[in-house]
Formats: structure tokens, sequence, C-alpha cells
């Protein structure tokens, strides 16, 4: 039974909100996996990013596979922000320049603030394992209704390096800090009506 983000709410040995352990929504952007034949499959990207999550005690609360197109992906994500037991999601595949690369500006419509400086470090760590190729990666983050969306490529490596050296580090701390508000009212509601 999942706990509610109240009771997972607390701060940090620096005072920081954070919640612990999160709840994730993976999509996967693949047009041939989503149009395989089998019932279940084979998805390296989603699994790495599962992995990651897992390994530091977070939940994977939803697992979804989209195609490569711009509704699909948006619809996808939009219904993941839009359930309160989600904290973050994360999506893999489509960050490239291919004309059917559209992951980045399907997930960006839904933002409501822009987190640049994710991409930016991303592309930083990507330069020190494929060189020039990591200009290639579009890779982006913002928030979308209270929750941080990030948008990474479809290579396990890429997905390792975003997850385990940015991503599952600094999460917990921007699911706090993006929701903040929502526990503020919480708590001011609980103050007037005389509540713990």
């Amino acid at each position: 039974m999942p706990i509610d983000s109240d009771d997972r709410r607390s701060t940090d040995k620096h005072g920081h909100d954070v919640i612990d352990p999160l709840y994730v929504g993976i999509v996967t952007v693949s047009s041939s996996r989503a149009h395989a034949s089998d019932e279940d499959p084979d998805d390296p990207g989603g699994d790495t990013i599962q992995e990651c999550f897992e390994a530091d005690g977070h939940e994977i609360r939803e697992r979804l596979l989209v195609r490569d197109d711009y509704a699909a992906i948006r619809t996808a994500v939009r219904g993941l922000v839009a359930r309160r037991d989600i904290d973050v999601v994360v999506t893999t595949g489509g960050t490239g320049v291919t004309a059917d690369d559209v992951s980045p500006e399907a997930t960006s419509s839904l933002f409501e603030r822009e987190l640049p400086g994710f991409g930016e470090l991303f592309r930083s760590l990507s330069w020190e394992e494929v060189g020039t190729r990591a200009m290639a990666s579009r890779a982006t983050a913002g928030i979308a209704v209270d929750t941080p969306v990030f948008c990474l490529p479809g290579s396990t490596n890429a997905c390792r390096t975003a997850c385990e050296e940015l991503i599952v580090p600094e999460t917990p701390h921007l699911a706090g800090l993006a929701s903040s508000h929502r526990a503020d009212v919480t708590e001011q509601s609980l103050s007037v009506d005389g509540g713990g």
C-alpha cells in the first residue's frame, strides 16, 4: 500500500525539503517496441531507470511504452504528472535529431518551469563518455504539475549516467521543493482546523 506523500516528506541534514522514498513513473518512447508483437517487449532503457531508482530504495509505480508520437508521449506524461501517487516521471527515447525524435517537444509543452541545468550537466557528463556526439542529445527536464520530469535518451549508458549521477541523488529534494506549497497549505489548514 502506498505511503501518502505527507508521510514521506521530511527535511535532510541541511534543512531541505525531501520526499523519500519517491514514487516513479517511467515512459519508454519507441515505435518499434510499441508495435512489437511481444506482450512484454524488451525495454533496456526503462529497465535501467527502474534498477537505478530501486537500488536507492524508491518505488516504480507505473511503466508505459508509447510510440514516437508527440500526442502519445504528451498524453502519457500528462496522465502520470496528474497522479498524486507519482513524484517523478522519467522518459527514455526520442531525444535525438531525427524527424520522429519529439520527446523533448512533447514533454516540455507540459512544463511550468524548466530545469536547464539538467540538460547542461547531462551533456557535460556525456562529453566525457562520447565526446562531441554529446551535442546531439536534447535531454531536458522541467516541472509539470508540481512533478519533476526528465527526458532521457534511449541508450542504457545514457540512462544509467543520468540516473546515477544526477536524477536519483537530487530528485527527492526537487520533488520536495516542487510540491512544498501543497504541504504548506495542508499544514495551514490543520492549524486553522485545530488539527495536529
